[in-house]
């Protein structure tokens, strides 16, 4: 137990530091960023950006414009994915998401069967990778199929693919988009793929932007799930997000990474820079590069 002259102590250092000037020490959040916002870049350049700025991860979506990351050079071969991960290793950074294009709404057998297919070749990489995750889309809640049995194929499908991470020591990781961004939805996906190799990625302005929920309820409505969180910020124009650099938006950053930080999250704070769809956004060397300082402020 905490003595009274201890606590007093400490109180009275903590005053003085900020009487003469000097800031007490903030939480360090753990920061990666998705190859998503350099679509161009090589492997080592992405390596020694993240290295430079003080990364701690990266979450590959792709690299050099190949989507389907079992044909990039670089994870090509089990020789090639060896030579990678030591990469990582010897820069001290690690790979914390594979982004898979895996969507589970599809009720046709040969487009859900190609997708599934997909992601179980995603598993197999992030296992030899060392990556914890697997990222996968809902997707869509289509009019032309019925509600219900699409919720089911997609809670279906993450429990199949759990399957299989099982034995990789992955987990599969389902992101809030598409049609699928509504607390309540999600809350049900996830009830019923009930399972320890399953879980959320809460990307919150894809969530918010939409449904405008706040971000305390959706926390608290999802939290049990939440591995991983995308952050990003921007405006809504005519309809369509506008993005800008994390604080300069209008996405709830502060209420939703101030329920992450009360509610014990210790996953990282990925920075997505959606260059690769959005080529007239600024430059990912300038994203970056303000991320880490900008995302200081809310801890």
């Amino acid at each position: 137990m905490t003595s009274r002259r201890t606590f007093l102590q400490t109180t009275l250092s903590l005053a003085s530091a900020s009487v003469l000037g000097f800031s007490v020490p903030k939480a360090n959040p753990r920061l990666a960023f998705s190859t998503l916002g350099c679509p161009k870049w090589p492997l080592p350049q992405i390596i020694k950006t993240a290295r430079t700025e003080g990364y701690e991860a990266i979450e590959i979506r792709g690299i050099e414009g190949e989507l389907f990351l079992p044909k990039c050079p670089a994870l090509s071969t089990p020789t090639r994915i060896a030579e990678t991960r030591a990469q990582f290793e010897d820069n001290k950074l690690k790979v914390c998401n594979l982004g898979a294009s895996t969507a589970l709404h599809f009720m046709d057998s040969t487009k859900r069967r190609k997708n599934l297919d997909e992601a179980r070749q995603f598993i197999d990489l992030a296992q030899q990778l060392a990556c914890p995750y697997v990222r996968v889309f809902p997707n869509d809640l289509p009019k032309d199929q019925d509600r219900e049995q699409t919720i089911n194929l997609i809670s279906d499908g993450l429990l199949e693919l759990a399957r299989h991470a099982k034995d990789a020591n992955v987990t599969v990781l389902l992101e809030s988009h598409g049609e699928v961004i509504w607390k309540d939805v999600l809350l049900r996906i996830m009830k019923q793929a009930e399972h320890p190799n399953v879980g959320l990625i809460w990307d919150i302005f894809n969530m918010w932007s939409v449904t405008k929920e706040p971000p305390t309820e959706v926390y608290q409505t999802l939290k049990k799930y939440i591995r991983h969180a995308h952050i990003k910020d921007g405006r809504m124009v005519n309809g369509k997000p506008q993005y800008t650099f994390v604080g300069q938006g209008e996405a709830p950053l502060r209420e939703a990474i101030d329920a992450l930080k009360k509610g014990g999250y210790s996953g990282y704070y990925s920075l997505e820079w959606e260059k690769m769809w959005h080529p007239e956004l600024p430059e990912p060397e300038l994203a970056f590069a303000d991320y880490p300082k900008a995302i200081q402020k809310y801890f």
